[in-house]
């Protein structure tokens, strides 16, 4: 199992904002993890990726305890995360920001001897060509497309070599035919490389069309998991989240 995840809580003050969070994610799945605005999906990324220490519980990765290291040393264990908002640099070429990723997944980025563009580009340029980017290689990622934008952020994530890889609304803000194409590449990939994946996400066309198992969340505590139609049939998940309109791509 690549992602173990057992008893997980976190409180701010006297809101508890995840009480009880177990999961697991295996090589080469998607898991879904939903729920209505507050329900605690966001807490729990920050503990898997250690910018918040859990209360209790334990985040386990193939094996090893990672249970409230910093962001930085979960990254190394090999741990990729892509935003709601895509982070990029700007005036960077999109061959660029992939061969930065590259040099910091090598621990030489404080190389700054070396300029970027006199990295091999050879492996920054495979990446892209599995996101269908390389045609775009050149261009400053200032200029690209929403959708693009979204592809050279998986491109980024893939230079870690992730094991598991945290995907945080990776559909946001793009048209419907585009979050189709980006989670059957997504899918396509991760069970290629044997990548386990663990995302939020809003539009509950592209959670049952694309997730292999779903958790979901309200106020900080699980109420359903299993198989797409599973959850999509249970009482109670339908009158606390899919009631609400969520089924047709709704936030």
């Amino acid at each position: 199992m690549t992602l173990r995840v057992e008893d997980l809580h976190k409180s701010f003050g006297g809101v508890q904002a995840v009480a009880g969070v177990s999961l697991e994610v295996a090589a080469g799945e998607l898991v879904a993890l939903i729920g209505p605005n507050g329900a605690g999906k966001s807490t729990c990324f920050n503990m898997l990726n250690g910018q918040l220490r859990p209360d209790r519980g334990r985040v386990v990765l193939k094996g090893e305890d990672i249970t409230g290291l910093p962001p930085r040393a979960v990254w190394r264990r090999g741990v990729g995360r892509t935003f709601q908002i895509t982070a990029t640099f700007a005036s960077m070429s999109v061959l660029e920001n992939v061969q930065m990723a590259l040099l910091s997944h090598r621990r030489r980025l404080f190389d700054l001897w070396r300029p970027v563009a006199r990295e091999d580009p050879a492996e920054a340029l495979a990446l892209l060509a599995r996101v269908g980017m390389q045609a775009q290689a050149g261009r400053p990622c200032g200029v690209l497309a929403y959708g693009d934008l979204k592809r050279v952020e998986l491109a980024i994530a893939l230079a870690n070599a992730p094991a598991l890889l945290l995907m945080d609304e990776p559909t946001a803000g793009m048209a419907p035919a585009e979050r189709v194409a980006l989670m059957e590449l997504t899918a396509r990939i991760a069970r290629d490389s044997g990548i386990a994946v663990l995302f939020t996400e809003h539009d509950m066309d592209v959670v049952f069309a694309h997730a292999d198992r779903i958790l979901v969340l309200d106020r900080g505590r699980p109420i359903a998991e299993g198989r797409p139609a599973e959850v999509r049939a249970d009482a109670r998940v339908r009158e606390v989240y899919l009631g609400t309109g969520a089924t047709h791509g709704g936030h």
